[in-house]
């Protein structure tokens, strides 16, 4: 891949979500981590459009609801929702949403423009996919409706949205506590490098990540035909909008145990050493990032390193290796 492609392809890659029913989406090099709905600090005097304050590595930042932006109905909260990180050139803020769907590479060609849009407009083009919209979300927009102060937006008691169950709130709490017992996170200046961060998954009920840069798209539920007469850690191929690509069952790759089995086909498609493969897995967790200021790489092992997030130990595949490896053979399809 030539260099402008690779960097065509970085500044089209997208992560997807779900807010009230539509499909809403930003790019990757603005979203720090995603994370499960944490407890919020409420003052008195918030603006309707900040539904929270969260402490998040020595900054305050206001969380929102992007309905509000919208005029959209707000509905309840839960422990469910997740919360986009999400960071611009001068400021960071939440996005709570109801759930993170995956991530895609744009295809410019199929990105509509808003002829109509300004400023203040927080959907700023629209993307068909899977004859599916998905309305691509102006962080910049957000970044200015923030600095303003004089918007006359809809009462709502903000506090009435959220879990008011002892069980629900505890939850959230120890979320919120997990977040300040994070080492700093170390922002890098400029734009954040895909090298950092890294898409999670599980396979059995071991937790693996994949650095992203590696990643060109992420699918909970893959369609795969399966092909007669191939090593059984061959899962099949998939059909990914006319690119044949074949499916390995990493769980058998690796040697793992692989008796337990999923009614869906979750896959993570990587492309490395000019080859496309998808990766079947258990789930499909969170996306994060991670600096590490002294690691240890094993470049001859399918296994890279170790490393330890919100208290969680990840191993880190090695996806060069596994893509060079000389029992994963590739015939024109």
């Amino acid at each position: 891949m030539s260099s402008n492609n690779y960097i065509e392809q970085k500044k089209n890659t997208h992560l997807y979500f779900s807010v009230g029913g539509n499909k809403y989406a930003v790019n990757t090099d603005n979203i720090l981590e995603i994370m499960k709905l944490p407890e919020l600090d409420y003052p008195q005097k918030l603006p309707n459009n900040i539904i929270g304050l969260l402490k998040y590595n020595n900054f305050v930042i206001n969380v929102i609801d992007i309905r509000f932006y919208l005029n959209m109905d707000v509905p309840k909260y839960s422990i469910n929702n997740e919360l986009l990180i999400i960071k611009t050139d001068e400021v960071i803020f939440g996005i709570i949403t109801d759930k993170v769907l995956g991530i895609l590479p744009f295809d410019s060609a199929l990105v509509d423009a808003i002829p109509f849009a300004d400023k203040k407009m927080i959907i700023e083009s629209l993307y068909k996919y899977q004859k599916e919209t998905i309305f691509i979300i102006n962080i910049y927009a957000i970044e200015n409706l923030l600095k303003q102060h004089d918007q006359n937006w809809p009462e709502v008691d903000i506090l009435s949205l959220f879990p008011l169950d002892e069980t629900s709130k505890n939850i959230m709490n120890k979320r919120t506590l997990a977040i300040a017992d994070k080492s700093a996170l170390k922002l890098a200046s400029g734009e954040l490098h895909a090298k950092n961060k890294y898409i999670s998954f599980t396979l059995n009920d071991d937790s693996y990540c994949i650095e992203l840069n590696y990643v060109k798209e992420v699918l909970k539920d893959a369609a795969i035909t399966n092909v007669p007469g191939t090593p059984d850690y061959i899962e099949g191929i998939m059909n990914l909008r006319g690119d044949y690509i074949t499916v390995i069952n990493l769980k058998k790759f690796l040697n793992l145990n692989s008796c337990k089995n999923n009614d869906k086909k979750p896959v993570i498609i990587v492309k490395c050493n000019e080859l496309k493969l998808a990766f079947l897995i258990d789930k499909i967790n969170e996306l994060f990032e991670f600096f590490e200021t002294d690691s240890t790489e094993n470049n001859d092992s399918y296994f890279m390193r170790e490393l330890i997030f919100n208290g969680i130990l990840y191993t880190i595949l090695n996806v060069d290796k596994i893509t060079s490896d000389k029992r994963i053979i590739i015939t024109d399809m």
